[in-house]
């Protein structure tokens, strides 16, 4: 939904109704996650994507129908319908998309909850896409996670729904993971009956650049593409200016390893923080990866420089006190072999390298293998 919030609050805030499709779970190689969202506007105008092209048509003409009736419909698209075909899912994969009509009369939270996500505040959105009872179908719980407590807006039915569902919630948020979960009709951990779909609406996973140097700026480029909130620092103030690094949200003149410990402290990096280490100068990198390496969650830490360059990283690495599992977790030489050489294909080997981690993919062609092309879920 996050792609398509803009598109949506311009007719919300006129006061229209919007036919929303979303994916809500996915089996086999349906072409989008869960969380991607289709609007059918007023105006019978499209915006957005639940299928890449191959359902578009089905869960348009349902959104029209959804948005007159404002009765929710669940409803699975994929290679087990007799019509599957028809609609245009021939790429073999399953979807369940989720459709319902919203307005400022069903949906009044929507401003709040937009407003969060465009500041950055992390917010998840849970709402029952299936039950039992019609009544309870489309009830929805915004969770806002506020220091030490947690603030509930709304509510599926009952105080133990809104427990089960408030608890997962916060974990999909840390992940930052949207998912469809299952529980029994009153909430209940063990049993079926009630599925919610979570929306989770986290701030950005940051990528951290360490080096001023012009592949930084490619590297910079890719992770704002890729939707990061991007950070490149130095400690040289000639190199780290804004007119360098037009791409990154930020651009911090410090040095690298004292700036690194503070946004830890300041509890900024987490486990899927991204960490790329380009200045392949010792005085700069070892302490850094000193503290990069220590850090109990982040997710990836990798430092450019020559094999020579990596193995006398390697021995200072050791020699500072670093472990051998620590010294493990740095991926260097940095990025994927794909033969780059200009700082923008160094950039797309970088990024493939975090890509390929993330989701736990091999790295290799996908002609060269079998079995399945999308992974269900980022590794933990």
């Amino acid at each position: 939904m996050r792609d398509v919030l803009d598109d949506l609050m311009r007719w919300w805030e006129s006061g229209r109704t919007v036919g929303v499709g979303t994916v809500v779970a996915t089996f086999q190689s349906a072409p989008r996650p869960p969380g991607a969202s289709m609007l059918v506007g007023p105006d019978d105008t499209a915006v957005g994507s639940v299928s890449g092209g191959c359902v578009e048509g089905a869960v348009y003409d349902l959104a029209q129908e959804v948005a007159a009736s404002g009765q929710p419909v669940l409803q699975r698209y994929g290679v087990s319908d007799d019509d599957a075909f028809a609609v245009g899912l021939t790429c073999g994969g399953i979807l369940d998309v989720y459709v319902e009509s919203i307005d400022r009369e069903t949906f009044p939270e929507l401003g709040a909850i937009a407003a969060d996500v465009r500041d950055g505040r992390p917010v998840a959105l849970a709402v029952v896409i299936e039950h039992p009872d019609p009544a309870v179908l489309g009830r929805r719980l915004v969770v806002r996670p506020e220091g030490e407590t947690t603030r509930l807006e709304g509510s599926l039915g009952s105080q133990r729904m809104d427990d089960a569902v408030r608890d997962d919630a916060l974990g999909q948020l840390a992940q930052g993971h949207n998912a469809t979960l299952t529980y029994g009709p009153d909430g209940e951990r063990r049993g079926e009956g009630m599925r919610v779909f979570v929306w989770a609406f986290a701030p950005k996973p940051r990528m951290l650049v360490f080096g001023a140097i012009d592949f930084a700026a490619a590297v910079a480029r890719v992770g704002a593409f890729l939707g990061y909130h991007v950070t490149v620092c130095d400690a040289r103030p000639v190199f780290a200016t804004r007119s360098r690094f037009p791409d990154a949200d930020e651009v911090v003149v410090d040095w690298p390893h004292r700036y690194l410990a503070a946004e830890a402290e300041a509890g900024r990096v987490d486990a899927r923080t991204v960490i790329t280490v380009l200045t392949h100068d010792p005085k700069f990198d070892v302490p850094l990866l000193e503290v990069a390496l220590r850090l109990p969650q982040v997710g990836y830490v990798g430092a450019m420089g020559s094999r020579r360059t990596h193995e006398d990283r390697e021995q200072r690495l050791k020699e500072a006190g670093l472990t051998a599992d620590e010294v493990a977790r740095l991926s260097s030489p940095i990025g994927l072999d794909l033969g780059a050489r200009t700082p923008e294909e160094t950039a797309i080997s970088i990024a493939a390298e975090i890509i390929a981690g993330r989701w736990g993919g091999s790295g290799n062609r996908l002609g060269q293998l079998d079995g399945r092309i999308h992974r269900e879920h980022a590794l933990p």
